[in-house]
């Protein structure tokens, strides 16, 4: 490998965490995001290194440019989609191309807001909110102005206002979801009831897989006979190990010793679970299991 090479590399590698940070968190989706990673050191690769001030503004740039594309083409995707689609999980705890950066609008709460956005608001949000980028390199990135810009992120913060409760805690979280789970395993519905708020839709994301659901279900009496009803046969061998995922607590599901086949992770407020997560599309597990 030649000097020049082995540069390139280095300033790629240091700034690889922030690219995978905004590409993961512009897609919902940690394969998708690698292949956009992978997309922009084969760009970097060919470019003309020695004309660029700055690599990490080049380097973002580049990234975020084609993840705007991405997401326009996955939104044309989305329509094909059977049943609700939910972001793709990731152990933050473990990804360091993840947590190496700030938390911000990587929870699924948020991320679902940010999936109704258009693809320049979802990008000008992220990397105001998750990555601190000034608005003069913002409007650069975006081939913007200051001012368009700063439209951009505010209508993006009053969305996620509007659309989202004030979560609670992540210890209270994780509590809550304990106790989901152990309702949901005995068929408990008086629990399951006061857990949930009394506008609680539970959401299964398995793209046309056999038993899961492909519709949401929606207020918590609904909800919580849901999980009544198959609850006697669903968890027969079932193992479930508590991890996290997108920076909140997770339920992870195995059968019998196998691969993870489920993973589930609920959002609360002060009025309980307003939304039970189900991630059962086998295609989005690879980067949690």
């Amino acid at each position: 490998m030649t000097d020049e090479l082995e540069e390139a590399v280095a300033v790629f590698d240091a700034v690889r965490p922030r690219l995978m940070g905004i590409a993961y968190r512009m897609l919902g989706s940690h394969t998708e995001a690698e292949d956009l990673v992978q997309e922009v050191w084969l760009r970097w690769q060919a470019a003309d290194r020695s004309a660029v001030q700055s690599p990490v503004a080049y380097l973002s740039t580049a990234v975020t440019r084609l993840a705007i594309n991405a997401s326009q083409s996955a939104r044309a995707r989305r329509e094909t989609y059977i049943g609700p689609w939910l972001p793709e999980p990731v152990d933050t705890s473990a990804d360091p191309y993840l947590g190496a950066e700030r938390g911000e609008a990587l929870s699924f709460a948020v991320l679902l807001v940010l999936e109704r956005l258009s693809p320049t608001e979802r990008a000008a949000y992220i990397l105001r909110e998750a990555f601190d980028y000034p608005y003069d390199e913002l409007a650069a990135m975006l081939q913007s102005t200051e001012a368009a810009v700063r439209q951009l992120v505010s209508r993006a913060r009053k969305r996620i206002r509007a659309e989202r409760r004030t979560e609670v805690s992540g210890s209270e979280q994780k509590t809550l979801l304990s106790a989901f789970i152990a309702a949901a395993r005995s068929g408990d519905v008086a629990v399951l009831e006061e857990l949930l708020a009394k506008d609680a839709i539970s959401y299964s994301d398995g793209n046309g897989a056999r038993q899961v659901s492909k519709f949401p279900v929606v207020g918590y009496e609904r909800v919580a006979k849901y999980y009544r009803a198959f609850h006697e046969h669903f968890w027969i061998g079932v193992e479930v190990e508590f991890g996290t995922a997108n920076g909140r607590a997770v339920a992870m599901l195995r059968r019998d010793g196998g691969d993870v086949f489920a993973v589930c992770t609920v959002t609360a407020s002060d009025e309980g679970i307003d939304e039970v997560l189900w991630q059962m599309n086998p295609a989005k597990l690879t980067a949690i299991a």
